[in-house]
């Protein structure tokens, strides 16, 4: 059993990579959807990823089953108050839950503005009658091109009091962060956002690079290949650029398929204010406890480093000192 010293955090987890199989499958029912199974055992084996998936587009294509069941506001709204209700299952204190309305608008055409707020809604709905602590990250899903990310920007806008960050998430290797200068600095001129980057997970250090000083990230997602880069490495440590490592979701993505290696090692030891979370536990079938457990049996962190890492993400989060001081 882990110690206690700390809060339970996770920074990085998708609200819309983390919608119930059962969910899917009552929603499938309920709206006549097309799915590849109607037995919840045999559509959990079709949604859970197997093993590993062959790279990182693969994977995020496990995540269509379940925005593909977005038919309304309602359902948006629901699988909100869901994720918060799986928060409080794995006794997590504090969660950023990130989410692209792009990609959960796409399939059955959804406004944008309002399915933002279907999912404030959710997720404030959820803190009520639970009694935990949540923070929004909207994404802009780079995948779908830099104007659709403008137009996910603008819904996000509408709501930009509700939220405590922007994230870019999606195909980093096909759509590199310079695309999205114009619209992480629109979002600097409006709003007190903090700046999560999703970066060196399917490109290079230089993507890190790009995510710090043209998007100004005060966090990276995944980031794995920063290791290759030392002057990199050392300006993270300095300038307390924190990295969300998520362990099982870049061995199914193939991102590092190495766990044993996992750089999450070398960013402890160069100082780096790193911390452990889930990603997308809808499909990787994980909890962060899971994550937890693999830090210690497979990349050999003992208790004070898994506390480290504890600490780092209190430390990274995107709230105020009080407010930290009050988890703590």
């Amino acid at each position: 059993m882990l110690t206690k010293r700390y809060p339970k955090i996770d920074l990085h987890r998708h609200l819309d990579g983390n919608i119930r199989v059962s969910t899917i499958l009552d929603l499938a029912k309920t709206y006549s959807l097309k799915l590849p199974s109607y037995e919840l055992a045999q559509l959990e084996q079709d949604i859970y990823i197997q093993d590993r998936s062959t790279d990182l587009l693969a994977f995020l294509a496990k995540l269509d089953f379940g925005v593909s069941s977005l038919v309304n506001i309602e359902a948006c709204e629901r699988i909100a108050f869901e994720n918060v209700e799986d928060l409080v299952a794995e006794s997590i204190d504090y969660a950023e839950l990130r989410f692209s309305p792009y990609y959960m608008a796409m399939n059955h055409k959804l406004p944008m503005p309002e399915l933002v707020r279907a999912v404030i809604r959710g997720v404030r709905a959820g803190e009520q009658a639970f009694g935990v602590r949540v923070n929004l990250i909207g994404i802009l899903s780079r995948t779908f091109g830099a104007e659709s990310c403008m137009q996910e920007l603008e819904a996000l806008l509408e709501s930009h009091n509700e939220l405590v960050g922007l994230d870019l998430a999606g195909d980093e290797l096909g759509f590199p962060a310079a695309l999205f200068k114009a619209h992480f600095a629109l979002a600097q001129q409006n709003t007190n956002w903090r700046y999560t980057v999703h970066a060196g997970e399917a490109d290079g250090p230089q993507s890190v690079w790009d995510a710090i000083n043209i998007l100004h990230a005060d966090r990276i997602g995944h980031g794995v290949r920063a290791v290759e880069d030392q002057s990199l490495l050392s300006y993270m440590a300095e300038q307390k650029i924190g990295v969300e490592s998520c362990l099982t979701s870049n061995y199914q993505t193939g991102t590092w398929i190495d766990t044993a290696s996992h750089p999450v090692r070398t960013f402890l030891n160069e100082g780096i204010e790193a911390s452990l979370h889930t990603d997308d536990p809808g499909v990787s079938n994980i909890t962060l406890e899971d994550e937890f457990e693999i830090a210690k049996r497979v990349v050999k962190l003992d208790d004070d480093q898994c506390d480290i890492l504890r600490l780092n993400a209190l430390n990274q989060a995107f709230i105020s000192a009080s407010e930290k001081q009050q988890l703590r």
